[in-house]
């Protein structure tokens, strides 16, 4: 990535994204970035530099990925000049290493994000974040869902919807996290893609692998355990064929 030094106001009126701002907001917008040139197949940033930065796409077309389970870079979206979106926290115990890339020669604008968001919306940093996180809800989680199913089988995707549930729903305790909802398989099968049967046959599985656990009608999720199940992938040994299940 090169320094330049390039008037930006002009480039900033004609993003779509950021046309709202006024004209006194571009102009401080531009005097705080700091422009960048970054070739082809280049990075522009990762999760390690993202958090507490706002990058702007001045001119070219990037594209942000990340890695699915199976350590394959899969890509989540192509990005147009504009602003562009950081990316969502991870909660299930998941490398996603997401990265933005150029997929052309790129100019990039660098500001703070607390620099940002200040002259934008008049406000700090903090509470915008904390506001942002309440109104999205945990449609992130829709979203690496999504992307992370992705050439899965049907016993991995049910054991990542389990990891999710015990992140929205769980309570650790002694043998493990103790789902607060009823996991009816009718609702894991309408979460995966699949047949409520074939989501009963999995889920004995998993209790035979000692994976989870009942008591009455809750759900004790081995975290662990499972996570651990699916970062070395075993082969399945109890019979049953999840190669006909794949993800779309």
């Amino acid at each position: 990535m090169s320094a330049l030094r390039t008037p930006t106001i002009p480039r900033l009126r004609g993003l779509k994204n950021l046309s709202w701002l006024t004209a006194p907001q571009q102009n401080r917008l531009a005097a705080v970035l700091k422009v960048s040139r970054v070739k082809k197949r280049t990075m522009i940033f990762d999760r390690k530099h993202s958090p507490e930065s706002a990058y702007v796409l001045l001119s070219g077309i990037a594209r942000i990925t990340c890695r699915n389970r199976r350590g394959d870079r899969t890509l989540v979206i192509m990005i147009a000049p504009g602003m562009i979106p950081g990316v969502p926290p991870t909660v299930t115990g998941i490398r996603y290493d997401f990265c933005c890339e150029a997929v052309t020669d790129c100019q990039i604008g660098i500001a703070p994000l607390m620099t940002f968001i200040e002259i934008a919306l008049g406000i700090s940093s903090v509470p915008f974040k904390k506001m942002a996180a309440s109104y999205n809800g945990r449609w992130d989680l829709v979203q690496l869902r999504c992307s992370n199913f992705m050439g899965c089988t049907l016993e991995e995707r049910i054991a990542l919807i389990l990891l999710e549930l015990c992140e929205n729903f769980g309570v650790r305790e002694k043998r493990g996290v103790r789902l607060m909802v009823v996991a009816r398989h009718k609702d894991l099968a309408e979460l995966v893609g699949a047949s409520r049967p074939r989501v009963t046959e999995y889920l004995a599985s998993f209790e035979r692998k000692d994976l989870i656990s009942r008591e009455g009608r809750e759900m004790v999720i081995k975290r662990d355990r499972l996570e651990d199940f699916l970062e070395h992938r075993p082969p399945s040994a109890d019979g049953l064929d999840s190669r006909d299940s794949r993800a779309p």
